[in-house]
């Protein structure tokens, strides 16, 4: 049995759609689990189990894998989604083959500054490899990333863990043959496509401000504080025109994505 792992947040926008796609293209028996916190509840009709959840993402990805955890077969695979993110063929093959190799299957975001962990917006492995190592997709564990800076973000325990059992795992690089966003409409191993940042539209990544202007300020103490303020003036204007072009293409591919217009897959690869 398959488990798809799955989280919903505030806005039902991407529930039928998802789960349309799982229907679509998984062709052995499966079933979906999910929260939707802050959203109407006739929206678990879609779903197969349905978990009433609070807190940050991590933590309900953690729980429903720990309920599955207690009643599926150590054998049985467990299938992490983001709830913007759906496959676009059969990833089974892909599954399979990267199971074969390693215990573990995972979307890393390398364009994200060089992130070197496994990312949940598509991530497989057993349920008995996800209890043994134990798996936790909290935030804590830090690395350097591609601009000198030390971060943490989502996956960063479940790297630890990996490294420190010495598990190896498969990932599943972005595959894009064009970018209309440098993070955000990705499609992963031809398989997977994850919007990003669907419910958090406010937020931009890690990849998109080491583009943003700088605004460190200058030593000198008066015409320091005017250049100063006139980088920050700078660099909101900039990462408004980013935020503004995001949603732009994100309303415009969304849009497509729902009425299913076969062709929207095109401007990515």
């Amino acid at each position: 049995m398959l488990y798809v792992v799955t989280v919903h947040y505030r806005s039902p926008d991407w529930v039928e759609i998802q789960t349309r796609h799982l229907r679509r293209h998984i062709h052995v028996p499966f079933q979906v689990w999910s929260s939707l916190e802050k959203i109407d509840p006739s929206y678990g009709v879609h779903f197969d189990r349905v978990f009433e959840q609070r807190g940050r993402h991590p933590g309900k990805l953690n729980h429903l894998a720990l309920e599955i955890s207690h009643e599926a077969e150590p054998e049985d695979l467990l299938m992490f989604l983001d709830g913007d993110a759906f496959p676009i063929a059969d990833p089974m093959p892909l599954i399979e083959s990267g199971l074969a190799q390693a215990p573990l299957v995972a979307v890393r975001r390398a364009e994200n500054l060089g992130d070197p962990q496994p990312h949940p917006c598509f991530c497989v492995t057993t349920v008995g490899t996800w209890k043994s190592l134990p798996g936790d997709w909290s935030g804590g564990y830090t690395w350097i990333n591609q601009n000198g800076e030390r971060v943490t973000d989502v996956g960063a325990n479940l790297l630890r863990a990996l490294e420190l059992t010495e598990t190896p795992w498969v990932p599943v690089l972005r595959s894009n043959r064009h970018d209309l966003d440098p993070l955000f409409f990705g499609v992963y191993g031809d398989v997977v496509y994850h919007h990003g940042a669907a419910f958090r539209t406010k937020e931009l990544g890690r990849a998109h401000l080491s583009g943003a202007p700088d605004v460190r300020a200058s030593r000198l103490p008066l015409l320091g504080r005017l250049a100063t303020r006139s980088r920050w003036r700078a660099r909101q204007s900039w990462l408004h025109e980013r935020h503004d072009r995001y949603l732009e293409q994100s309303r415009g591919l969304y849009e497509r994505i729902a009425r299913d217009d076969p062709d929207w897959l095109s401007e990515l690869i």
